[in-house]
């Protein structure tokens, strides 16, 4: 199995918001943020507390909402070459082949930890933070289907 891609910004910028979002400490850090604020907004509105707890809390909110959705994607796409080049990847059996202009890289199956989907990529995990990109775009649905199939076979079995 064979594509060739190149990255469209708003898609990536999408794809790494949804991976922040699943992030399991941007998670636990959502449910404190919003437990605190629904705590100082309950006890502001029964008279207990003053407005600053609730303003402060809302603030963390919105500055919380601006990183996770604006500021980390678009500092990473900005940072990250990867995201301006054309590729060429091979799927075979034993490994990955990554080609482009400035040269070419093989992956064992085994330095995959798992994979996941999203709407326009499969995100191929080498560890909870570290993952490329394989875009859709140019992939027919059956190219898909291949693609999940061997992807469930050789990432998921392997670590099992």
């Amino acid at each position: 199995m064979q594509l060739r891609f190149s990255y469209d910004k708003k898609k990536v910028l999408q794809a790494l918001r949804y991976h922040f979002v699943w992030q399991p400490e941007m998670r636990i850090l959502l449910v404190v943020i919003l437990c605190f604020d629904a705590a100082t907004a309950v006890l502001y509105f029964i008279g207990k507390i003053r407005p600053e707890p609730f303003l402060l809390g809302s603030c963390i909110w919105l500055l919380f909402i601006v990183s996770v959705w604006y500021i980390l994607p678009n500092s990473i796409y900005k940072r990250a070459l990867t995201f301006q080049d054309t590729f060429h990847m091979i799927f075979k059996d034993e490994y990955i082949i990554l080609e482009n202009a400035r040269g070419a890289v093989n992956w064992n199956w085994q330095q995959f930890t798992k994979f996941t989907e999203s709407p326009n990529f499969f995100h191929l995990y080498f560890s909870p933070k570290s993952f490329f990109l394989v875009p859709k775009d140019n992939m027919s649905d059956e190219f898909k289907y291949e693609l999940r199939i061997l992807l469930n076979n050789k990432i998921m079995t392997e670590k099992k």
